[in-house]
């Protein structure tokens, strides 16, 4: 069994980008704790830090031959964890001004539990949906549909061209739109 723990963290990802699951398992222990720190340090919520670190590095094996590394892996493993926490908190207040506003806003009709469930199924595909969406990409949709930051301040927090700011954005809605067909279809037969 080789041992990993004298690999560099390059060394890993290269391996990792090769499906290696040691070389993974590696990284994971490596990092683990020390992102579960900075995210509990940002949540205040053990339970949500915990989360917000699986999801970065369930989305790392995901996405493992497709990773480019500028920098180190330090930074990128870092500045993707900062950005799941920026989903977090941006899903977290979507969802509870959607909870207060469900109830509170509208006057719903007799036959409101079936559009609440619809409504409900659409946020669940729209989340699955951006979830699935390639790193760059799914981040540009966040920061403008959940953060409401503008184009100028996406380029400037990202540094990207506003072109490459419009055409993730432009693919995010398109795949959203997409993946959205089959159930508005359903709801409007």
């Amino acid at each position: 069994m080789k041992q990993y723990h004298r690999y560099s963290d390059k060394e890993l990802i290269d391996l990792v980008a090769e499906d290696n699951e040691a070389a993974f398992r590696e990284l994971y222990e490596r990092y683990y704790k020390r992102l579960l720190v900075f995210a509990f340090a940002k949540t205040d919520n053990y339970g949500d830090a915990e989360e917000i670190v699986q999801i970065v590095f369930v989305n790392l094996w995901q996405r493992r031959s497709s990773i480019k590394l500028k920098y180190s892996f330090h930074t990128y493993i870092a500045a993707v964890t900062k950005y799941e926490i920026l989903a977090f908190f941006a899903s977290k207040k979507r969802q509870d001004t959607l909870k207060k506003n469900a109830f509170n806003s509208y006057n719903l009709p007799d036959s409101a539990p079936g559009n609440f469930l619809t409504f409900n199924q659409l946020r669940d595909e729209i989340e699955k949906t951006v979830r699935l969406l390639p790193e760059k990409c799914r981040l540009v949709f966040r920061l403008s549909r959940e953060e409401g930051l503008t184009e100028k301040e996406i380029c400037r927090a990202l540094d990207i061209a506003p072109k490459t700011a419009q055409a993730h954005l432009s693919k995010a809605l398109r795949v959203i739109r997409s993946s959205l067909n089959h159930i508005m279809q359903a709801v409007f037969l």
